[in-house]
C-alpha cells in the first residue's frame, strides 16, 4: 500500500494571532489559549493513527506538534520547508498598518496566489517549496503492507497552499480555502491516483 491520508494541523494560538499580527517567518510561542488548543487537539489528532510526524519548525508549529507526538508516541521530525509564509516587511503589523502602509496590498495578497508582499512570499512561492514534502513522504511510504496517514503541522497559508496544491486546483481557485482556526485541521484521503478533501476545518 502507500500514503492513503493526509492530516494538515495548523498550530495553536500565539498573542499576535489574537492581536491579529502578521507573524510569518517571526517566531512568537504558543500562548496560554495557545497550548491549551494543542492539549485538547492532540488526542484528536492522534486518533487517526500517523505513521509519520513531521512539523515546522518554527516554534509554534513545534511546540503543537510536540503535544501530538506525546499522544501518538511519535518522534515529530523537523522541516524548514513547512515555515509559514514570508510576509516579508509586513511582519509583526497589524491588518490596519499594512493598509495604511500599503493600501490595496492586502486585498492583492488575498485574492491572488502568484502575488507577493514586499521583500515576501506568494502562496505559489511557499507551495513549491513545501509540496516536495509530501512527493518525499509518499515515496518514503510507497513500500508499506497497510494504508498509511502523514501528518504535518504547520501554518494556515502553508497548509492553503499545500491543500490547492494537491488538489491539482488552478492557482485561480486557491483563495476559496479560507486559513484554518488555531489548532484546525484538513484531511486529504487518496482515491484512485488523486487526493481528495475529506474535511477542512476540523478542531478540538
Amino acid at each position: 500500500m502507500s500514503l492513503q491520508r493526509l492530516v494538515l494541523a495548523r498550530h495553536g494560538r500565539t498573542t499576535w494571532n489574537a492581536e491579529s499580527r502578521m507573524q510569518g517567518r517571526l517566531d512568537p510561542d504558543l500562548d496560554d489559549t495557545g497550548r491549551a488548543q494543542a492539549l485538547a487537539a492532540a488526542p484528536l489528532l492522534a486518533a487517526y493513527e500517523p505513521a509519520v510526524l513531521v512539523a515546522s519548525d518554527q516554534v509554534r508549529a513545534w511546540r503543537t506538534a510536540e503535544a501530538v507526538a506525546k499522544e501518538a508516541a511519535l518522534v515529530p521530525r523537523p522541516d524548514p520547508r513547512l515555515r509559514e509564509t514570508s510576509v516579508g516587511e509586513w511582519e509583526g503589523l497589524t491588518g490596519e498598518e499594512v493598509e495604511a502602509g500599503w493600501p490595496g496590498g492586502l486585498e492583492a495578497w488575498r485574492t491572488d496566489p502568484t502575488w507577493a508582499p514586499p521583500d515576501g512570499e506568494s502562496r505559489v512561492d511557499v507551495a513549491r517549496r513545501a509540496v516536495p514534502v509530501l512527493d518525499e513522504l509518499a515515496a518514503e511510504l510507497a513500500g508499506t503492507d497497510e494504508p498509511q496517514t502523514a501528518m504535518l503541522v504547520a501554518h494556515g497559508g502553508t497548509i492553503i497552499a499545500l491543500t490547492a496544491s494537491a488538489l491539482g486546483w488552478p492557482t485561480a481557485a486557491w483563495p476559496s480555502l479560507q486559513p484554518l482556526a488555531n489548532c484546525g485541521w484538513a484531511v486529504l484521503d487518496h482515491r484512485v491516483d488523486r487526493w481528495r478533501m475529506r474535511a477542512w476545518g476540523l478542531g478540538a
